[in-house]
């Protein structure tokens, strides 16, 4: 015999999930836009979950059904916000330009949003520069196509003749790494220093060199 379902007892009634308007409604980008809104108000230390629950009218549990924790979301919400530099890179790729002079825009371009974050959003760059300093592997997929943007650049400059490499990724990630301290958020602090320009331009001549440019 099928055991009898369990009856809930007079005067108790079965709780059900019961969601608000603005729950229903509920994206990950008005999450994500509630958060960083949240950070800049509180800072990365003192925001929480239910900082952006709050601020969206919604329940704390509600977040969770897109967010696992507060870390998933701040990675979301660095992923979104460091996202913004493929415009400008975007834009250097379709320009019409010798492989030499869109190598250089493109490294510069990446070193000047860098620098814009800083200075115009600090509390949200403090948070990608821990989330970079704390978690390994942290926005792997953002580096990823970064990497690729930059071996599409020198594949090209090989292929018409005006880079000399056998191997487009390598060397692409030999010149990613040459200019980390001119794009990675553990020298931020250096990048408004007269020093900073000076070794952009040295080691973008030794990348030149390095490449065969001219050659």
């Amino acid at each position: 015999m099928r055991p009898h379902r369990r009856e809930a007892p007079p005067g108790r009634v079965q709780r059900k999930e019961v969601r608000t308007v603005a729950e229903d409604g509920l994206s990950k980008a008005s999450i994500l836009d509630a958060a960083e809104g949240a950070l800049r108000k509180f800072g990365l230390a003192k925001t929480n979950m239910s900082d952006v629950a709050r601020a969206l009218g919604v329940s704390h549990a509600a977040l969770y059904r897109h967010y696992e924790n507060k870390a998933a979301l701040r990675l979301a919400v660095v992923e979104r916000w460091m996202g913004g530099v493929f415009e400008p890179l975007g834009a250097v790729l379709a320009e019409e330009a010798p492989p030499e002079t869109k190598l250089y825009r493109w490294l510069s371009a990446l070193r000047e949003f860098k620098r814009e974050r800083a200075r115009q959003d600090p509390e949200l760059f403090a948070m990608y520069a821990a989330l970079v300093a704390e978690t390994e592997g942290a926005l792997e997929g953002h580096a990823r196509l970064l990497a690729e943007q930059l071996a599409g650049i020198i594949e090209a400059g090989a292929n018409s003749g005006a880079f000399v490499c056998k191997d487009a990724r390598q060397a692409a990630a030999g010149v990613f790494y040459a200019f980390t301290r001119f794009h990675h958020a553990a020298h931020a602090a250096e990048w408004d220093t007269p020093e900073s320009e000076a070794g952009f331009e040295a080691v973008w001549q030794l990348t030149l060199h390095g490449l065969g440019a001219g050659s």
